[in-house]
């Protein structure tokens, strides 16, 4: 009993060395080596193996104080039940630190599972955050690109709006040298009418004339 429970505590703390102490690929392989015992039926076979060795401590305990109880009585312990006694403290101590160190192993296996859970996350964050940097980047460019084409687009809506008031003030005096020379030609034809009229008057008069010239004659 003593001597496998000496394997067993020798078993526990090179397990918790192992799992202290990172040795190449030693504490991967204990890691996994502990998480292929927690599956299946393994909790329940290591819950009942430690309410087994608590209980045969609790015994332990229980046959200490009875040989202390019967050496108060007698004053003296004889030397068999020193040996008893001192095999059962023995044995107690042994398995209260084979159960302390396995509760240390389940524990500290517990926390690297954790932390190697927290670190895969942090890198999938840091992953996250580099493609959410590059978005922005990207995003950045894209706003620059665009406030530059929205510039050209002003300078050539500019150019334009200054050209569409050039052929603006340019029909307005095309408009204005039509009008004018609408006047001009309406005021011609005024013209040539009057000097029609004058003319025919003229005739008129030529006529006249001639017909008493002709009669003088007569």
């Amino acid at each position: 009993m003593i001597q496998l429970l000496f394997l067993v505590l020798l078993a526990e703390g090179v397990l918790a060395f192992l799992l202290l102490v990172k040795i190449g690929p030693l504490r991967e392989l204990v890691i996994k080596s502990l998480d292929q015992l927690k599956m299946g039926k393994g909790p329940a076979t290591m819950k009942t193996t430690a309410g087994t060795v608590s209980v045969i401590l609790l015994s332990s305990l229980m046959s200490i104080v009875k040989i202390q109880n019967k050496g108060t009585k007698l004053g003296t312990m004889s030397p068999t039940d020193q040996v008893l006694w001192r095999t059962h403290l023995l044995e107690a101590s042994l398995m209260g630190f084979t159960l302390f160190l396995g509760f240390i192993i389940d524990r500290m296996h517990h926390s690297l599972r954790k932390l190697i859970g927290l670190r895969s996350s942090v890198g999938s964050s840091k992953e996250e955050v580099q493609l959410l940097q590059k978005d922005r980047m990207q995003l950045k460019e894209k706003d620059d690109k665009a406030s530059i084409e929205i510039r050209l687009l002003k300078g050539k809506i500019s150019t334009l709006s200054e050209n569409l008031k050039k052929l603006k003030l340019e029909s307005e005096e095309k408009d204005k040298k039509i009008e004018t020379a609408e006047a001009h030609v309406v005021s011609l034809q005024k013209q040539s009418a009057d000097l029609l009229l004058e003319y025919d008057h003229l005739l008129e008069d030529n006529q006249n004339l001639q017909n008493q010239a002709l009669g003088c004659k007569n």
